[in-house]
């Protein structure tokens, strides 16, 4: 039986883990499956809230990646492309094809993701607006 709920511990270990192991492939991979990431949080409840903010992560990987954006440190990137990740895996601690809960673990790394890189995230966004 899955989990029904996840803790912010468990949320930030997870987030942790997977920064760890990020690589240039990986920033390549949340390139390339933008449009599915963003899908996955336009069209699934919990998910729903975080919609402006996973648009301006995707950004600050492909600037990040394309070389247009360095000024914070990688593990702000390796954060943001693990939580970007972790909302592919279909099968991840709740699977995604339980109704409404199967997205619950999603937010929650998500939301924790959002919370470890605020700053950092902001300075981007500011900078985003003045290159625009």
């Amino acid at each position: 039986m899955a989990k029904k709920n996840i803790s912010k511990k468990e949320a930030s270990k997870i987030l942790e883990e997977g920064a760890k192991k990020v690589g240039d492939d990986d920033l390549a991979k949340v390139i390339s499956k933008a449009n599915e990431i963003e899908e996955k949080f336009k069209s699934h409840g919990p998910l729903g809230r975080f919609i402006k903010d996973v648009k301006l992560m995707i950004s600050l990987v492909k600037d990040y990646f394309n070389g247009s954006y360095r000024e914070l440190p990688w593990w702000t990137v390796a954060a943001v492309v693990a939580a970007l990740l972790y909302v592919l895996n279909p099968v991840d601690i709740i699977p995604d094809f339980i109704p409404v809960i199967g997205y619950l673990d999603d937010a929650a790394v998500v939301g924790v993701c959002l919370l470890a890189i605020e700053q950092d995230l902001e300075k981007y966004k500011q900078w985003k607006i003045k290159n625009s």
